[in-house]
């Protein structure tokens, strides 16, 4: 697959990227802060967060992603207290369509009223002028496409927002608002958040080629597998689910389907190279990621400065060419259909064998 070709160079913090089909340069590391302000056992408090925020800046960072919905909306006033002085030189993206208010059928969403709402609230606590980066978070199959691309252009041209991103949403509605937004000289989609680890490579099938054919860039959220990947994981921990209360990232992971026996296996792969390459499991299963030429920055979502270093240290790593063989066996997935009929060797016949050297993009 043309979008999954590995580069084998070692990266810095502040080599910084293009976004998408756009000149907004941001790290190859983007900081979020899905931690920050959460009382359970997997967030942090202000005076961690800081600390965490702070050595990120120092080693050339500039992008923090957070959400309205994080912590119901103390992560963005973390955040808005953080960027105090320095808001110049950061990309902050935040994002909507989740409930912030229980019972009001128009306070979740993906419609103009939820998402004019939403922004004026991320301002305020953010205390800033402007988002960077604003994405719609989660699709919710019933706000027509054109109502969310007329209202991010509004909003684009207020000044209220610079840039505008899109999640958690099936690709065919991604590429499909693309083509409205370009047809109508609407502002485009620059982002795409999806989750894409060793764990979760069905993206592959469908969201990261139509990214990259659409000039969208793309930023794995969830890159660890809400932390299979860095092996701290074992099969005991299949046996002894907590219920549903979601207290602990466990919860969330047994609940979610992150934490199974094929991802345990993927773990165990991981940390094997790791051992071999004397570095950390979860730097290995962020190295990985990070090649892909279609990422443009990968989410990491830290409660501590250790794992915050221990994440930073996946940038100069670089995986050999056995290495990626092996974890892209271990974690391989079926291509399904229309892919595997299209790429059997059944379809050169009946294109009359024409051997074509493809497009150079």
């Amino acid at each position: 697959m043309r979008y999954s070709n590995q580069e084998k160079v070692p990266q810095q913090l502040d080599h910084y990227r293009l976004l998408g089909r756009s000149g907004l340069r941001i790290s190859p590391l983007t900081l979020g802060t899905m931690t920050f302000g959460i009382p359970a056992s997997w967030g942090c408090d202000y005076a961690e967060a800081q600390k965490v925020f702070t050595r990120y800046i120092e080693r050339g960072g500039n992008a923090i992603d957070t959400a309205n919905f994080y912590a119901e909306g103390e992560a963005e006033r973390i955040v808005g207290r953080l960027v105090e002085g320095r808001r110049e030189q950061l990309v902050i993206a935040t994002k909507y369509s989740l409930s912030m208010r229980r019972g009001d059928p128009n306070a979740s969403g993906n419609h103009r009223k939820n998402m004019v709402q939403s922004v004026e609230d991320s301002l305020r606590r953010l205390q800033t002028d402007y988002i960077d980066l604003f994405y719609l978070h989660m699709w919710d199959s019933t706000t027509p496409a054109e109502e969310v691309l007329r209202a991010f252009d509004d909003l684009v041209r207020a000044g209220k927002i610079l840039y505008v991103g899109i999640s958690d949403t099936p690709a065919w509605q991604v590429s499909r608002m693309q083509a409205i937004a370009e047809l109508r000289g609407w502002s485009p989609l620059v982002a795409l958040q999806i989750p894409y680890s060793l764990a979760e490579r069905t993206v592959e099938r469908d969201l990261i080629p139509m990214a990259l054919e659409m000039g969208l860039g793309v930023l794995p959220w969830s890159p660890l597998s809400g932390g299979v990947l860095s092996g701290k994981y074992t099969r005991d921990d299949l046996q002894q689910s907590t219920g549903a209360t979601f207290d602990t990232r466990k919860d969330i992971n047994l609940a979610t389907g992150r934490l199974t026996e094929s991802t345990l296996a993927i773990a165990d792969e991981v940390s094997a190279i790791a051992r071999e390459v004397e570095r950390s499991p979860s730097q290995v299963a962020l190295a990985w990621t990070l090649r892909n030429r279609v990422v443009v920055s990968t989410l990491i979502g830290v409660r501590n400065v250790q794992q915050l270093e221990d994440n930073l240290a996946a940038l100069d790593l670089v995986l050999t060419d056995e290495h990626c063989a092996r974890l892209n066996e271990i974690s391989r997935i079926e291509p399904g259909f229309p892919h595997d009929l299209l790429s059997s060797p059944a379809m050169s016949s009946m294109f009359g064998e024409v051997r074509l050297a493809g497009r150079n993009t």
